[in-house]
């Protein structure tokens, strides 16, 4: 049965995309991005949920917003209403008695508005500045009655008004990291690699003439699975690791133990900066599926200042 409802569904959607009409979503676009005040969202019953739901999306990337509930707007809350602002309704019929009452209101404050609905010719449509039709093909409920298709298609449609204005802005992902401080997502978009790096005394240090033999202690002892071979200046040369060991003795034997690092290092291994993002380290190891890594040094000016592991980063799960 759910096999169906997916296709039903992915035909549903299918419908929606090759209907809309992208100008009319264009026009939209341009009225928000010449928003001096702030972009309200509303809608009823299951609609008012996705307008909810969009509005926070809208906040969260960067475009003042906020849900304003018909049936408090027509109770005072319309008093937070200026002339500068955009009001969008989301309706299915365009015909919500609660919403067609409060129009005339918000028009009255001064404040532009917008109806996005999936029935042409609607009451809300024509009584807006602007509209678009969201078409349906029919809810995949099987009476096409319960608000399925339609709010997936008004979700979809304010998901990519937000992700628009955020690209046409230029809402980097400092500025998401500065609105989403807390949790998994905070993690991710807030902890830099300067977070997670070991310093100092806990870095795996070695020098280029150094014999594999006597820094065997110091790649055993910092637990790190590598060596930084570095010159007096502490200048990056080249990086030793466990996998340099297995690959040296497995094609040297015992003489890969009288054989100096420079001979045995990867020269200019990959390297991370401290201000970038824990989450861009973690790319930039796996960038490349055959050749994954697990520790990258971390470099200020071409000197090494830390390095970060794989392992300190999944601990911190920013994955």
């Amino acid at each position: 049965m759910l096999k169906t409802l997916f296709d039903d569904q992915r035909r549903y959607l299918n419908h929606f995309f090759d209907q809309i009409d992208p100008l009319q979503a264009d026009l939209i676009l341009k009225k928000l991005l010449s928003c001096k005040g702030v972009v309200i969202l509303s809608g009823v019953g299951k609609s008012g949920h996705i307008a909810e739901k969009i509005a926070n999306t809208f906040l969260s990337t960067g475009t003042r917003s906020f849900f304003l509930s018909p049936s408090n707007a027509l109770h005072g809350d319309i008093g937070f209403v200026s002339k500068d602002d955009v009001f969008i309704c989301f309706s299915k019929s365009g015909g919500s008695q609660e919403l067609i009452d409060l129009l005339p209101h918000i028009k009255r404050k001064g404040a532009s508005t917008i109806a996005v609905v999936s029935a042409h010719d609607s009451p809300l449509a024509k009584g807006s500045d602007l509209s678009i039709v969201l078409p349906i093909k029919r809810e995949i409920c099987p009476y096409d009655l319960a608000p399925t298709t339609s709010t997936a298609v008004q979700l979809i449609f304010g998901d990519c008004l937000a992700v628009a204005l955020m690209q046409v802005k230029n809402f980097s992902m400092n500025d998401f990291a500065a609105n989403h401080p807390g949790g998994m997502l905070g993690r991710k978009i807030t902890l830099k690699v300067a977070d997670l790096m070991l310093k100092k005394g806990d870095l795996p240090i070695s020098k280029p003439d150094d014999l594999l033999m006597d820094v065997l202690h110091e790649l055993s002892t910092k637990r790190c699975g590598c060596l930084l071979v570095v010159d007096e200046d502490f200048t990056l040369k080249g990086i030793f690791t466990d996998g340099d060991l297995r690959r040296a003795i497995q094609e040297k034997g015992p003489e890969a133990l009288r054989m100096t690092l420079s001979q045995l290092m990867t020269q200019s291994p990959k390297s991370i900066s401290a201000e970038h993002l824990g989450i861009e380290a973690v790319q930039k190891m796996e960038e490349d599926p055959s050749k994954l890594i697990t520790v990258l040094p971390v470099l200020e000016r071409g000197r090494v200042i830390g390095l970060i592991r794989m392992h300190d980063i999944l601990q911190k799960d920013i994955t």
